[in-house]
């Protein structure tokens, strides 16, 4: 865990500099505390899924690249105890199934939800940012700008990324679905 720890740590520092975001600016722009940030940076601090997904979206990333290293290879196989996965205190799990490649924001995430388990909010992406999501299991509601949309098993939806969107699990079976994300890149981004 301490090793996760230090990654994370070091990958989000990183990703801070490579934005020119101070802690305060950072701060600012996912809702994260000051010293929220300096204690995941100096890998004291393990953030829920949430806090992490906050994070990422405000430096214009994906949880994929806070998590795990760039693999630039054309072919990359990861077996599933190499697939970088967080669980949060309530129960549920995201899981990439997606390496980290070079200068590509995207994510390909397995979620698991037990029975009655509210995901929560996350914040929406740079315009541009495209999310599909299917359900396997159980049954999903989505919640895009305030409006509800219930999955059931082999139900999919795309929304545009650019809004704010709630998961939850509404049910009393536990419920698996599969999100494919691209991150837009900020205007910040691209006149770098």
């Amino acid at each position: 865990m301490e090793d996760l720890l230090d990654r994370l740590g070091t990958r989000l520092k990183a990703q801070r500099a490579a934005k020119s975001f101070s802690l305060e600016a950072l701060a600012a722009a996912s809702g994260v505390s000051r010293s929220m940030i300096s204690e995941i940076e100096r890998g004291t601090k393990m953030p829920t899924v949430i806090v992490l997904a906050r994070l990422a979206t405000a430096l214009g990333t994906t949880v994929s690249r806070l998590m795990g290293e760039e693999q630039p290879d054309r072919v990359i196989r990861l077996r599933r105890e190499d697939q970088p996965s967080i669980t949060d205190a309530t129960g549920w799990m995201r899981q990439i199934l997606s390496p980290t490649l070079p200068g590509v924001e995207f994510e390909f995430i397995r979620t698991t939800i037990p029975g009655g388990v509210v995901v929560g909010e996350f914040a929406a992406h740079a315009a541009g940012s495209r999310e599909y999501i299917a359900v396997e299991t159980g049954s999903l509601k989505v919640t895009l700008d305030g409006i509800d949309h219930v999955l059931n098993p082999g139900d999919s939806l795309y929304y545009a990324g650019d809004c704010v969107h709630a998961f939850a699990n509404a049910g009393a079976i536990e419920c698996i679905y599969y999100t494919v994300m691209n991150v837009a890149r900020s205007i910040h981004d691209s006149a770098a």
